[in-house]
């Protein structure tokens, strides 16, 4: 196992009318040995090329990847010890499970039939589908057939794993289990890994860290509970989560944001933290926005309307719009068996201890929430 440095790594492509497009821009980070770091972001944001970039499978078109001490950018894929898990399995379907996961053996390495036919066994067992090694990928499911392309990986004993959406093609169900065993895999390994998804939640259940990718640079890299309650920016903050976090834009007067359709005060110490800022957004996750009966008695009480309510078994999504403006309305969770009507008045609070505030024209953050005192919120097990 080594540490895989990306080192201001681009990727530009030139379109058939000769014009550039640059999918990776300047991205630098490091994943420790032994980390499980997950790439996350929209279709589109260069996630999968820079995976792609590290295993050889795209050119680098400036910058350095460097395993160890090593610098592996200009290395053959072969060469590399780095192992992938495609999004399609890209399995031989005339060729058994013992033989897909031992191709690549035969094919790279000098072992004996004998080593490689220890490893094979091994990786089944722990797998757990020694009982498929004789089958062929088109008599297994979904599921089994992810195990394989697993195994392939497992085999090889890479320095570093590179998986690409691998569970992307397995139902919900099937899905939520297969992180759970690729969490218990990766412990097990304790192998170096950069994990590709679109989904925030594979994300911030699987991740020791994430890096979220938009348009092909780096918002911020940091544990799900970083990005998740100190968000780099807005786009981290409103990619991270869901439902996703409200946003309000508001100009600061005095020691006040004012919107459209509400005011809110601000204490002396948050208001430093947005000092110059000529606009201002305000935002606040659903869990932390408060339903209230009664009438507003405080600056960050608010009456609203119900408009829509979904009921999510734990939780209910509660949409509500400012009774000055019901248009355009926000989201609040309660509890799943909290009876919330629409067209139900109450009071939506805005707790400031768990607001966030970015710049309207840079979106970068000028005040998160106190990460401690999130975890205060939370009983002790």
């Amino acid at each position: 196992m080594a540490q895989l440095s990306l080192d201001h790594l681009t990727k530009v492509f030139t379109d058939d009318d000769g014009s550039d497009i640059v999918a990776v821009d300047d991205v630098t980070v490091d994943i420790e040995d032994g980390e499980f770091l997950v790439l996350v972001g929209p279709s589109g944001c260069g996630k999968s090329t820079t995976l792609r970039m590290v295993a050889g499978l795209e050119t680098v078109t400036s910058g350095d990847i460097r395993l160890g001490d090593e610098s592996i950018a200009d290395q053959k894929p072969q060469d590399r010890d780095i192992a992938m898990v495609f999004q399609s399995y890209a399995l031989y379907p005339h060729m058994t499970v013992r033989e897909n996961m031992s191709f690549g053996l035969e094919e790279s390495t000098d072992m004996s039939d004998g080593e490689i036919h220890e490893r094979v066994e091994d990786a089944a067992d722990l797998l757990d589908i020694p009982e498929l090694l004789d089958r062929k990928p088109g008599e297994l499911s979904g599921g089994q057939q992810q195990r394989v392309a697993l195994g392939r990986a497992i085999v090889r004993e890479p320095e570093v794993f590179l998986m690409d959406e691998p569970l992307s093609n397995l139902d919900a169900k099937l899905r939520s289990q297969m992180r759970t065993e690729l969490q218990r895999l990766q412990e097990d390994l304790d192998t170096t890994t950069m994990y590709v998804t679109h989904d925030q939640t594979e994300a911030m259940t699987m991740g020791d860290r994430i890096a979220v990718l938009d348009g092909g640079e780096l918002q911020q890299a940091g544990t799900p509970l970083e990005c998740y309650h100190r968000p780099a920016n807005r786009f981290v903050a409103g990619f991270i989560g869901e439902p996703s976090m409200n946003f309000f834009e508001t100009t600061l007067e005095g020691d006040t944001l004012v919107a459209d359709r509400f005011e809110y005060p601000l204490s002396s110490d948050v208001c430093d933290d947005v000092a110059g800022a000529d606009g201002v957004t305000l935002g606040v996750r659903p869990e932390d926005v408060e339903v209230l009966a009664g009438e507003p008695s405080a600056g960050d009480e608010f009456a609203t309307v119900v408009d829509v309510v979904e009921p999510m078994g734990n939780e209910n999504a509660v949409y509500l719009g400012f009774e000055t403006d019901p248009t355009d309305p926000f989201v609040a969770t309660v509890g799943g068996m909290r009876q919330v009507e629409a067209g139900e008045r109450v009071v939506a609070r805005f707790p400031e201890d768990a607001i966030h505030l970015f710049d309207v024209a840079t979106g970068e953050a000028l005040h998160n929430r106190s990460l401690e005192e999130a975890a205060e919120t939370e009983p002790r097990i």
